[in-house]
């Protein structure tokens, strides 16, 4: 007999020591699979936190639970809420085990915490720690009497102040492990509440499960002669009813205080971990929080492991692990404007797509611009170091990728030189480069050459008076007018050259003089004529003096003084690739200006052409302009140049650094008509401007606090207007080495003169024979 129960008895225990040997390893798989493509999600708090924020995350997480036989098979994922200090400045992340489908939490996140911003990256490798010193937070009474939930401050702030002011070795870290807690569990949960609120439990198998796990069962007295007992035992109670009436999360929480120096002070460590669980005991209500001793502190918060945690409602969870909602917590990191998810209609990515940036909240993904809708126009509004060139190059290069025509115009050169070092070599013939710092011969781009003399003379004279409007008169646009006029009608290709010679070498007028058929062209001159030399010498000069700043310039004078052009728009925009870099250095503004302005004339008149084809054969092209304001200077106004581009296929982008650089009438224009608006940073003033483009979900106070590389979209989908979101615009991919100069090399032979082929003889016949 004794045998036989020796032997049950070692069976048992054997039994029982598989059993746990299994349950171990089952486990420690479970938590192998969790870490595997684990992330962590860095929370940026918003400019104001709603309290009740926290909850709304929580209640959310309740989602995760799996069934009973997915738990069974492979586990329950938890989350791991931490706080994280290092010297001056303290981090909010989200540990998010693997099991978990991507966009989930960082959707609940954003959706808990109205612009929020969240940043998903793969689990750092553990820091280096000389010494560390930490320990864990259970529950001092039965799980089932709840901790404090209502403050009238934040309760964040004893642990803020414990952990604030570290050395700049030194890190602290208070970490919150949560799961969502089985029916099971609930359920002995619950039946232990009800024998504390009662005193006693008829169900022997309840007192013996009770009795395994440590519960200690409060009898309440007798309420007979103790009004105020009476009245505290139900507040007790009823404390325990609404903490078992919601879901429950099994949670442990530990904390961790490390330094990188060998020599790190133990006793200094011990205080500020001391200091932080005391900081906890702000919780204390009917039950508090306990502190156990932990070791290896460091590297048990850093393997995120929850084997068994005390139950917590969803309010006591949000008590512990939700964003600060102080306004003036020191150290943490904020976003400096909403961030706001872009809505699910706006475009990814692909052939068709100019691209934008990506989707700093929610679900991250690209975001972009379809090319249907780019011909309502972009206007973009940002500062220099916003992100604004990396923005237009990445579109500029996605434009030549798929083979669609695009004319760059850049005041100041690095956007052309970003383009140059990153455009594929295949492209290179396609390209055109007019580079005022170029030593190669520039492509010709004669002004006053097109089939229309009324529309070029118009564009122009349009050109000068606006370039020059501050010393410009009617006198002087009469002069430009009449000159112009006349030296289209002298020959099929004047040039801007024979302008000054016109006006001051007589001979040279009266040849002109004789082409002339029309009667005011022809009385202008007479009169002209008939003025004293010093006279005339007077009315010439405000002109002359403007032409002889532009022609003096070797890069002008050899761009714009060419008898026949080389450079054909008409083709650039079929699939060409037009690069004009006008560097301020070399060139005045007004000159920058005034080239700048005769390429977007010339664009125009090419994109106005393709009137005369069907609609299907007009191909979709671009043009970009940086600080656009100073090239809008044509004959025809932009609020009727912009609606009729798009007929054309022609999209502008239009960039600039704020509203003060343009007119009321065209910030008007570009409010109507540029519909697609990317506003990477703003003025309060301009922000409130812009405001009424984003508002609601976008506020002025979010124009004027975008951060670096942030920006504030609103697009047009399909033609019509989607709310405003923010992105954050991405960065060039690495510039090719050599790739510059061989694009130039290659652009410098696009567009020399073709020189005409003379038939050569055949060897033994009469050149005269062959000639004929």
């Amino acid at each position: 007999m004794n045998t036989w129960m020796m032997a049950t008895a070692i069976i048992a225990l054997a039994s029982s020591l598989l059993l746990l040997i299994g349950r171990t390893v089952q486990v420690g798989w479970h938590h192998h699979r969790m870490h595997h493509q684990a992330r962590i999600i860095t929370i940026k708090s918003p400019p104001t936190v709603d309290p009740a924020g926290a909850i709304t995350l929580w209640s959310n997480m309740i989602g995760t639970l799996r069934p009973w036989w997915a738990r069974l098979l492979i586990g329950q994922p938890h989350l791991a809420f931490e706080y994280c200090f290092h010297h001056d400045t303290m981090t909010i992340q989200l540990w998010v085990p693997g099991t978990i489908p991507p966009g989930l939490v960082d959707r609940a996140i954003t959706a808990a915490w109205p612009g929020a911003s969240t940043t998903a990256e793969p689990v750092p490798p553990r820091p280096a720690s000389g010494r560390a010193v930490g320990g864990t937070l259970r529950l001092g009474r039965h799980e089932a009497l709840p901790l404090q939930t209502d403050f009238t401050h934040d309760p964040l702030r004893p642990l803020i102040g414990a952990a604030g002011g570290l050395g700049p070795d030194d890190r602290a870290c208070l970490q919150i492990l949560a799961r969502p807690a089985t029916g099971r569990r609930i359920t002995i949960a619950r039946n232990a509440a009800r024998h504390i609120r009662t005193g006693h439990s008829s169900n022997p198998i309840a007192r013996m499960l009770d009795s395994l796990s440590g519960a200690t069962l409060t009898r309440i007295p007798t309420r007979g002669q103790d009004p105020q007992g009476t009245l505290e035992h139900s507040a007790r109670d009823r404390a325990i009813i609404a903490k078992q009436r919601g879901p429950q999360f099994e949670t442990v929480i530990r904390y961790s205080v490390s330094t990188t120096q060998r020599q790190g002070s133990r006793t200094h460590l011990r205080g500020r971990a001391h200091s932080i669980a005391a900081a906890m005991a702000t919780f204390s209500e009917y039950n508090y929080l306990q502190r156990h001793r932990l070791v290896r502190s460091a590297a048990v918060l850093n393997r995120r492991l929850l084997w068994r945690g005390d139950l917590l409602s969803v309010p006591e969870l949000a008590a512990l692990a939700h964003v600060p909602f102080d306004a003036a917590t020191p150290g943490l990191q904020r976003a400096n404007a909403k961030a706001v998810a872009p809505p699910a209609a706006v475009a990814t990515s692909g052939p068709g797509i100019k691209p934008i940036g990506i989707a700093d909240t929610g679900q991250t993904r690209p975001v972009g611009l379809k090319v249907a809708d780019a011909r309502h126009h972009l206007h973009i509004l940002g500062a220099t170091g916003s992100g604004k060139s990396e923005l237009m190059a990445r579109m500029i290069l996605a434009d030549a990728d798929a083979g669609r025509g695009l004319v760059v115009i850049d005041p100041k050169g690095d956007l052309i030189d970003d383009i140059l070092q990153r455009l594929p070599a295949r492209f290179a013939d396609r390209v055109v480069l007019l580079d005022s710092d170029g030593a190669a011969a520039p492509p010709v781009l004669n002004p006053l050459d097109g089939p229309d003399t009324a529309s070029t003379v118009d564009n122009l004279v349009s050109i000068f008076a606006r370039v020059y409007a501050s010393s410009w008169g009617p006198r002087t646009d009469d002069l430009l007018r009449s000159g112009l006029l006349t030296l289209r009608a002298l020959s099929s290709t004047p040039t801007l050259l024979e302008l000054p010679t016109l006006l001051t070498v007589a001979e040279f007028r009266q040849r002109a003089r004789a082409t002339i058929d029309d009667e005011i062209l022809a009385g202008f001159w007479t009169w002209y004529d008939e003025l004293s030399d010093a006279s005339r010498a007077q009315v010439a000069a405000p002109l002359m003096n403007k032409l002889r700043g532009l022609l003096l310039r070797p890069f002008v004078r050899a761009t714009l003084t060419g008898a026949q052009s080389t450079l054909d728009m008409a083709s650039v925009l079929d699939g060409g690739i037009c690069l004009v870099r006008l560097a301020k250095g070399t060139l005045s503004t007004d000159t920058v200006r005034l080239v700048g302005s005769i390429v977007v004339a010339r664009t125009w008149q090419a994109a106005t052409r393709r009137s005369q084809l069907p609609k299907h054969r007009r191909r979709d092209c671009a043009l970009y302009l940086d600080e656009f304001q100073n090239f809008l200077n044509l004959a025809y106004p932009p609020e009727e140049m912009l609606p009729e581009a798009r007929a054309y296929g022609l999209s502008l982008v239009l960039a600039h650094h704020n509203q003060r650089q343009t007119s009321p009438e065209l910030q008007e224009a570009m409010s109507v008509n540029a519909r697609n608006k990317i506003i990477l940073n703003a003025s309060p003033e301009d922000a409130r401007r812009l405001a009424h483009h984003t508002a609601p979900h976008i506020t002025d106070h979010d124009l004027a606090n975008l951060g670096r590389f942030q920006a504030a979209v609103r697009l047009v989908v399909d033609s019509e207007d989607t709310p405003a979101f923010t992105a954050r615009t991405e960065q060039l991919p690495p510039a090719i080495p050599g790739r510059a100069e061989h694009i130039r090399r290659v652009a410098t032979a696009n567009t020399q003169p073709t020189k005409p082929v003379v038939p050569q003889p055949k060897p033994g016949t009469d050149p005269r024979r062959a000639a004929a």
